[in-house]
């Protein structure tokens, strides 16, 4: 297993010309001793304090979960109230006295209130499981988050420079 170790800033070669290329982009074979010139360079992630035990990434897709169960509720129930107003009155009175936060505990919750209900749950999870995996657009997601984050970087940034310049915008 190869192992590879960060360069400290001042010798990485587009701040320091003096450096050998050809001693740092290829690691050396197993075979062979690496000498402590012989590294490559590792790009590492942003790390982010705070987390703990998860990523941050650990703690979006819980959201998400949490969301795909609230979006599977909003389906069931919109497709009850056209055929099953008996199943939907169930439900709606359920979620009046449960908590959607928490997906998993509100469709544990369900499938314990009686046998009725427990066939309400495996729905929604049937349909939370259809939604997450078919309907939900992952690329949409991320383009619509990219661009929601640059287009307030800008408006701050842009508000922030007009607020401290003391220009007064065209109107």
């Amino acid at each position: 297993m190869e192992t590879y170790v960060a360069l400290p800033l001042p010798k990485l070669p587009f701040i320091s010309p003096k450096l050998d290329r050809n001693k740092l982009a290829f690691p050396s074979s197993p075979s062979k001793q690496r000498s402590s010139q012989s590294t490559r360079l590792h790009c590492q992630k942003m790390y982010v304090p705070g987390f703990g035990e998860a990523s941050p990434e650990a703690k979006g897709a819980k959201n998400l979960h949490n969301f795909f169960n609230y979006i599977a509720v909003r389906i069931v129930t919109a497709q009850l109230q056209s055929y099953n107003p008996e199943a939907y009155n169930e439900l709606t009175e359920f979620l009046e006295r449960h908590s959607l936060n928490d997906g998993d505990k509100f469709c544990a919750d369900l499938m314990r209130e009686s046998s009725r209900h427990k066939g309400l749950a495996m729905r929604i999870l049937e349909v939370r499981s259809a939604y997450c995996k078919h309907d939900f657009e992952w690329d949409n997601l991320k383009r619509l988050a990219v661009k929601m984050v640059d287009e307030s970087n800008t408006r701050l940034m842009r508000d922030y420079v007009l607020e401290t310049s003391h220009v007064e915008s065209e109107k």
